[in-house]
């Protein structure tokens, strides 16, 4: 089988790499700079610096070339860019061509999550097709070769059972789920509570409190994902709960660390202008919002993330206005509404 990934920053080279061990990869890069450096020194240097990729992985900045002849279409692209570049690439992808998201986000103003994106670009494309992979997946440790296991999430047993064998490695375990919309809404979700988290240890709390926040996290990517029509028991496997830990409390985590930032008084703007790679949770956190109130979703973690970046809310009033909340049940607090 052959596979297209289209986006070439840091978890789209890193993926890249992972699947070019076992079928011929071939990955597109907008910026042609970047596809000539990785074919002539097997490095991306602008997104991966230090790390040498497979020979079996190529690099194009050619649409056409890149998706014409594959079997299976991988987007590595931020939410916020999803649509256009998916655009681009829809006349050379097959209606029952696999097309996997890794984008961890809900699309600003129609608030879509990827795989409703992709069945809106692509009409007529076999829906049960169209699917998720996602987990805890630090770009730079899966591209290291540390262990980590991840979940594709598909309808199409067969098709997601054949992406799993594809996609597995001795270091990339790769479980199947049937639940997309869990597994993308906690992806989405998860990236706003690690700006909190990040808020929390910038503002130098402690472990209680940073544990605290990614347990009652947890509750909110169930509570919106249940409300959607996603399946409780993903927000405890790796897309939610695996994807929450090691978002929350890593130093590579670019969502975490716009927070501590934040939470050390530095300013949204400067922050983001300092940063290569996008931190999706700053665009989606209000795009989730905006989900939650449409279907009466209480997200009170997220919430005040939201204040914080759009309201001018000091990041020092987050934890106040938290721990003062009414007095609830713990198990109630899980279920949706």
């Amino acid at each position: 089988m052959k596979v297209a990934v289209i986006g070439a920053g840091s978890w789209g080279t890193a993926f890249a790499g992972v699947v070019a061990t076992n079928a011929p990869t071939l990955l597109w890069a907008r910026n042609p700079e970047v596809a000539s450096t990785i074919e002539k020194r097997r490095e991306n240097v602008d997104y991966l610096e230090g790390i040498t990729l497979p020979d079996q992985l190529h690099a194009t900045p050619d649409m056409d070339e890149a998706c014409a002849a594959a079997d299976v279409v991988v987007l590595a692209v931020p939410s916020h860019g999803f649509r256009s570049v998916l655009t681009e690439a829809r006349g050379c992808i097959a209606p029952d061509t696999p097309v996997i998201s890794l984008s961890k986000g809900v699309e600003q103003g129609t608030l879509a999550r990827m795989t409703q994106v992709v069945a809106d670009v692509l009409p007529d494309h076999r829906s049960e097709r169209i699917g998720v992979l996602t987990g805890p997946n630090l770009a730079r440790e899966v591209a290291y070769g540390q262990p980590t296991a991840s979940v594709v999430a598909m309808s199409d047993e067969a098709a997601a059972t054949a992406l799993q064998r594809l996609f597995m490695t001795r270091t990339f375990r790769v479980y199947t789920n049937p639940d997309v919309v869990g597994c993308e809404i906690a992806g989405a979700l998860k990236n706003v509570i690690a700006l909190g988290a990040g808020i929390a240890h910038g503002l130098g709390y402690g472990d209680n409190t940073k544990a605290a926040l990614i347990t009652r996290g947890l509750a909110e990517l169930a509570r919106l994902g249940v409300a959607l029509g996603g399946e409780p028991l993903t927000f405890s496997g790796l897309a939610g709960m695996g994807d929450l830990v090691a978002t929350c409390t890593s130093e590579k985590s670019r969502n975490r660390t716009v927070g501590v930032a934040l939470g050390q008084g530095r300013p949204l703007d400067a922050i983001v202008a300092e940063m290569k790679m996008v931190a999706e949770g700053v665009k989606s956190t209000a795009a989730v919002l905006e989900l939650a109130a449409r279907h009466d979703v209480e997200l009170p973690i997220a919430e005040q993330v939201g204040a914080v970046l759009y309201e001018g809310r000091k990041p020092e009033e987050i934890v106040p206005a938290l721990m003062l909340r009414q007095a609830k049940s713990e198990l109630g607090g899980i279920r949706p509404g």
